[in-house]
């Protein structure tokens, strides 16, 4: 093992958006070299977060300060362009950060996968990886990519094959699914990440630092009404009260239920496959919240104090992702929401952040990494998908064609 060093670290980040993992790794202890998105009011939010000059939690520094902010399309972009000016043709980011849209995997979405352009911009990641040479790579989505079908049909097809072409690089990967819940956040969020390396060694990933009922010496999760309770009064602009018929109704949910959806008959559940309406969920403040999406039609409220209920405003939906309460969002109200639901959770990739700051410092390993395998958890998960087509492939694939 090489001497531990003492210098940056360095990264590129792709696909920034508003900023999350921006945010979580500068609080990590990274200095983000350049951050890029395509989106006209993405990176009008950053321009405008770097300008407000935001102190970095926890770090001597303001967000962003350093950083080249670049407004183009990935497919379009060389690694001449991501790296710095005073920077040699062979220079190399410690770390390319990004997590490429999520839709064409997301169960909110169609679910159209590689049919879907944006389900192609993956591709170019691992072409930067090419171009640049990381030491290290952090890729974050959906968990819906973990059982995600590729040309031949297969659960799992698409996530095997962007480890196998990091393979043919020379990278190594490690994948796990994490719930920021376990990691601090006030927020139920699980999402899939992918670490690699090709000459590095090759972490695992951080352990748990919070548990549901705070066992084995972790502490408990935090809930949303802790969260709540430590930021001000929401604003009366951002507050939505419920009305007509729906209002009626939720006003007699009981915290952590929400207004059901029809049942879609399948053939291993004839009395139909019912949910929750995303738009009709009354959150239980005893727990962290469900996931943040990104319409305006976030989970209702009823605190203890308050005469009726309401939704969560868009600068809860913000902390509860982990941003800063003063970071500077663009455009409109429903771009926030926009902008914060595609955001990574700041408290579990931080968490990440670390990990892989203390590995990049100890400097490049003595062998290449070995490839490990996935974890069993997510293989079963595959399994049951595909048992799970077996049986009602015909019926999805007409729902999915339908939304």
């Amino acid at each position: 093992m090489a001497p531990r060093s003492t210098r940056k670290a360095q990264l590129v980040s792709l696909f920034a958006g508003a900023g999350g993992f921006d945010i979580a790794l500068e609080r990590a202890g990274w200095d983000v070299v350049v951050a890029t998105d395509h989106a006209a009011d993405a990176m009008e939010t950053l321009r405008a977060s770097k300008a407000a000059g935001i102190p970095i939690k926890g770090r001597r520094g303001k967000h962003l300060a350093k950083t080249t902010l670049i407004e183009k399309d990935v497919a379009t972009l060389t690694a001449d362009e991501l790296r710095p000016r005073s920077a040699g043709p062979d220079w190399r980011p410690d770390l390319l950060a990004g997590g490429p849209p999520c839709q064409p995997w997301s169960s909110a979405g169609h679910q159209k996968g590689l049919k879907d352009s944006r389900g192609q911009l993956i591709a170019h990641m691992i072409r930067l990886v090419e171009e640049l040479q990381p030491r290290y790579v952090l890729f974050e989505n959906v968990r819906g990519l973990v059982t995600a079908v590729g040309p031949k049909g297969a659960p799992g097809e698409v996530l095997r094959s962007i480890q196998d072409d990091l393979r043919t690089l020379g990278y190594s990967s490690r994948i796990a699914t994490l719930n920021a819940a376990d990691y601090g956040a006030a927020q139920r969020r699980v999402r899939l990440y992918l670490i690699a390396t090709a000459d590095h060694e090759l972490p695992e990933f951080p352990e748990p630092t919070h548990h549901r009922y705070g066992e084995n010496g972790l502490k408990p999760w935090v809930s949303l009404g802790e969260l709540l309770d430590s930021l001000p009064p929401a604003q009366h602009d951002a507050v939505v009260r419920p009305n007509g018929i729906d209002g009626d109704a939720l006003r007699q949910l009981t915290p952590g239920t929400g207004l059901r959806t029809k049942g879609r008959v399948m053939n291993n559940r004839p009395s139909g496959q019912w949910g929750y309406r995303q738009d009709a969920f009354l959150a239980n403040l005893g727990l962290p919240s469900r996931t943040i999406r990104t319409a305006s039609t976030p989970d209702w409220i009823k605190l203890p104090e308050d005469h009726d209920i309401r939704r969560l405003t868009w600068q809860e939906c913000a902390a509860l992702q982990g941003f800063p309460r003063d970071w500077r969002f663009a455009g409109k109200t429903s771009n926030f929401f926009r902008h914060i639901g595609n955001a990574v959770q700041i408290d579990a990739v931080e968490a990440i952040g670390r990990t892989l700051l203390e590995s990049v410092r100890n400097g490049p390993a003595d062998t290449p990494p070995p490839m490990p395998p996935w974890p069993e958890y997510l293989t079963k998960r595959v399994r049951y998908t595909e048992a799970e087509h077996r049986v009602n492939g015909s019926l999805r694939t007409r729902i999915l064609s339908n939304k």
